[in-house]
């Protein structure tokens, strides 16, 4: 960012932030403890008093009452956040457009925290349990100061259920379009001493795209013990077992409207089994009335099996159309293995944190040949071999950090915060297979991340606060020695590469109007500068020109401005509403390099493939729209009824990086019914039925857009070469819940 852009954003922050301190001073009052955050399993100090950073918070009601198949459908409320469904609850989760032009299995650039665990799976992507959320935390803007590695634009905390609050038995039933089904139960004791629960549920379905069935089961459960008044030791675990199949990705906007399923094509990627499992142990101790510690020991792993690399041309060059004929057979293991622990206090002046975080993260990757095949129909092309190891290698990653934080009450109304982090991260690579590479690579970092933030309270109702924080990404084995691991491949190995940086400037407003039912409303505006942005030297996704060498750099950069507006009315009233609205100008900053590739790129032939070079510094960055609506209007005409329509509305987007190809913006509208009653006799039966009509109008949409190659070989690279998932149309959904 260069010093005069950066004056240029923070003046005019400081300059209201100044007419705040010298507006009229309210009477002095009693504020309460003052809080910080916390990044184990909950947060028992939860408040957005003094806080400087746009927080955003879903309850357990509102999500149970969604009654949502994926996480999407409840973090569409939130404005700045945007998910890439790939299908069914497998997503992307995306804050400001941070990582929205990437595809290949880069991380999200946001921390995903559940129950205390940073998880994150394969390609980046996260499978969540939908029956298990207890609450939802999302903090936006750089979070490295909390979370460490990749949060570069904030992270989403879940918190799962558990307590008291979850004895009894409880059976749940729905069913939807597509043959869509879910079943869940659970049950829980409480008492004096100890609290439990155990619970599981499926969800599967035929889905709308071809070969899209996928199925997933959850067990899951908490055991919950008092060891004191004011301590407790919690042990919770989830395993889950999911298959899926394709997700629907169609080749060109001619397929997108004759065949949206995708029946006549074949994903590059199918056939996941995917085996996860979640262990964790931790202790609470309030240790005085404003004092906690909490310690939390945990294991996350991921489990994939998967096809990949559809076979062209079998053993003998006879070209192949069997759906099922895939080259690889990928078998993928990533455990995440961790300690956290956390002592905090409060009082009316000030708060602190002091924490311990320590990660011994591993990733196993084990690819083999299904069957024999050839890679092009020349009788001089050899065969390879069912059976044939292709990868085997593992990735270790060590982490050992410290962070803080310090909230201070400098005057009556006004509250100073600040948040230091350091991480030191070990990186190692051990290749079994490729006896000419160094058995053992390895690399190193240190990085420090933080964050300064003033929140100013105008009044009882309303608040101004403002903040610059910073987020962080370490290069990846692959970035740092592509051309030691893969000695026969075409990019250079480059071992001093930095760790990507973000920096996150932020002022915002914040209030309640009581006059309108308690409406909540926030309004903040951001700038995320990002350097050292990590970018092939030759061009992005084709092989480079004569002479120039590929290599990984830190060469690109980027700056996402934008404005976001959150409003939200108290759910029990006759009447509510919520809104968000966020609007966002994504754009490279510096990014000289871009190839695009025409014709035949499996082929080394002179003249069967060209790169055409691009500048794409300045342009607007894929796949993020400039406006972006949520409208919500809630009714309770009678005592247990909820009727709610929701509106999603969109601009149109860019599907590639050259700002070629445009999509079109959409507007979805929903409907959702809830009806809970109560039936008194010697036990009490609580039930809930509901309803919920998503895409109501059956508008034709694409879930995701890709463009970066000709891929159809051509000579001519236009929206027959973009890589399209379909919105599967309108969808029923309806269920029962019966708890005892």
């Amino acid at each position: 960012m260069k010093d005069n852009d950066r004056k240029n954003y923070l003046v005019p922050s400081m300059l209201l932030l100044g007419l705040c301190l010298a507006a009229p001073s309210v009477h002095a009052k009693d504020i309460g403890m003052i809080q910080v955050d916390s990044t184990t399993i909950d947060d028992r100090f939860e408040s957005k008093r003094g806080e400087s950073s746009s927080i955003s918070v879903i309850g357990a009601k509102k999500v149970e009452q969604s009654h949502a198949e994926n996480i999407k459908q409840v973090l569409d409320a939130i404005p700045g956040l945007t998910t890439e469904l790939q299908s069914q609850d497998s997503l992307k989760i995306h804050i400001r457009g941070v990582e929205n032009q990437r595809f290949m299995g880069e991380k999200p650039g946001v921390a995903i925290v559940i129950d205390g665990v940073p998880v994150f799976e394969r390609t980046g992507r996260v499978n969540i349990n939908m029956d298990d959320i207890e609450s939802i935390k999302i903090i936006k803007g750089g979070a490295s100061y909390l979370f460490g590695d990749d949060a570069l634009a904030g992270a989403v905390i879940i918190t799962t259920k558990r307590g008291a609050k979850m004895a009894g038995l409880s059976v749940s039933a729905e069913g939807g379009s597509f043959a869509y089904k879910r079943g869940v139960v659970r049950g829980g004791f409480a008492n004096d001493k100890m609290a439990g629960h155990i619970q599981f549920s499926r969800r599967d379905a035929n889905g709308y795209y071809f070969q899209g069935d996928y199925k997933a089961d959850y067990l899951n459960g908490k055991l919950q013990y008092y060891t004191s008044d004011s301590s407790d030791l919690t042990f919770g675990w989830e395993v889950a077992n999911r298959l899926k199949d394709s997700h629907g990705t169609v080749s060109g906007i001619t397929q997108a409207a004759l065949d949206p399923s995708s029946v006549n094509g074949r994903d590059f990627a199918r056939h996941y089994n995917v085996k996860l499992g979640k262990f964790y142990l931790t202790y609470a101790n309030d240790v005085t009335e404003h004092s906690n510690l909490m310690m939390n020991l945990y294991q996350f792993g991921d489990h994939t099996k998967f096809w990949t690399s559809p076979v062209r041309f079998d053993a003998a060059g006879k070209a192949v159309t069997d759906v099922n004929a895939y080259a690889k057979r990928n078998d993928y293991k990533q455990t995440q293995r961790g300690f956290k622990t956390e002592w905090r206090s409060g009082s009316e002046k000030v708060a602190w944190m002091l924490g311990l975080d320590l990660r011994d993260n591993n990733y196993q990757n084990r690819v083999k040949i299904r069957q024999d095949f050839k890679a092009s129909p020349s009788r001089f092309s050899p065969v390879v071999k069912a059976g044939t190891l292709t990868a085997d290698n593992d990735t270790s990653e060590k982490v050992y950090a410290t962070y803080g934080e310090l909230k201070y009450q400098v005057m009556d109304d006004l509250t100073l915060s600040l948040n230091a982090r350091f991480d030191r991260i070990n990186l190692g690579y051990d290749d079994f297979l490729n006896t000419a590479t160094a058995k053992k690579l390895s690399k190193s970092f240190n990085v420090s991340s933080w964050r300064t933030g003033l929140n100013y309270a105008i009044n009882d109702n309303s608040a101004v606060y403002t903040n610059i924080s910073t987020g962080f990404r370490a290069p990846t084995i692959n970035q740092l020695f592509a051309g030691s691991i893969t000695l026969n491949g075409n990019v250079a190995a480059n071992p001093n590469l930095k760790p990507e940086q973000a920096f996150n400037y932020e002022i915002g407003v914040r209030g309640q109007w009581a006059a309108l039912g308690g409406l909540e409303w926030d309004l903040s505006a951001f700038q995320i500068d990002r350097k050292d942005f990590i970018l092939n030297a030759a061009g992005q996704y084709a092989t480079p020109n004569n002479g120039i060498m590929d290599q990984y750099k830190n060469i690109g950069g980027m700056r996402n401005r934008g404005v976001e507006l959150a409003l939200n009315s108290n759910q029990d009233k006759v009447v509510s509403v919520n809104m968000a609205y966020t609007y966002l100008d994504a754009r490279f900053s510096k990014y000289d390099n871009f190839n695009l590739l025409l014709g035949n790129r499996f082929s080394p032939a002179p003249g069967a493939n060209k790169r055409i070079a691009y500048n794409n510094s300045g342009k607007v960055v894929p796949r993020v729209p400039k406006h972006k609506l949520f409208l919500a209007v809630h009714l309770n005409p009678i005592k247990g009824l909820q009727l709610s329509s929701q509106m999603n509305t969109q601009s149109a987007y860019f599907a590639d990086e050259i700002n070629q190809e445009q999509i079109g913006g959409h507007t979805v509208f929903n409907l959702l019914a809830n009806y809970e009653l109560k039936v008194e006799s010697q036990r009490d039966v609580n039930f809930s039925l509901f309803t919920r009509i998503d895409n109501l109008f059956d508008r034709t949409y694409f879930n995701s857009v890709r463009g970066y190659t000709d891929s159809n070989g051509d000579f001519n690279y236009n929206a027959e070469d973009l890589s399209i998932v379909v919105n599967t149309g309108r969808r029923f959904t309806a269920g029962i819940t019966a708890s005892f």
